[in-house]
């Protein structure tokens, strides 16, 4: 039986966090939250494991973390500007 495992990414920042999903393998986004941080972002990803007692994303809670819908997409998007930034001054 495969473990499924909630993705959660948090800006440490802003002190928020998004349920991203379910998955069994979580290799393709722990490596691209380890590249935000390597960029420089303050951001973090848990990978807990879906239990009785976590069986609905609306049951995860963070102390001292607000819940901000569209993180995920929002973090993706900085990272992609800020690589692209990398490109820009590369060209020059």
């Amino acid at each position: 039986m495969n473990t499924k495992y909630w993705l959660i990414i948090k800006d440490e920042a802003k002190k928020t966090f998004e349920v991203c999903g379910q998955v069994t393998n979580d290799n393709s986004f722990a490596n691209e939250t380890y590249a935000m941080r390597k960029a420089g972002m303050l951001v973090s990803g848990v990978t807990p494991p879906v239990t009785a007692k976590t069986s609905s994303k609306e049951l995860i809670k963070f102390v001292g973390y607000e819940k901000e819908e569209g993180l995920y997409a929002r973090l993706q998007k900085q990272y992609r500007d800020l690589s692209m930034q990398g490109y820009e001054d590369w060209e020059e």
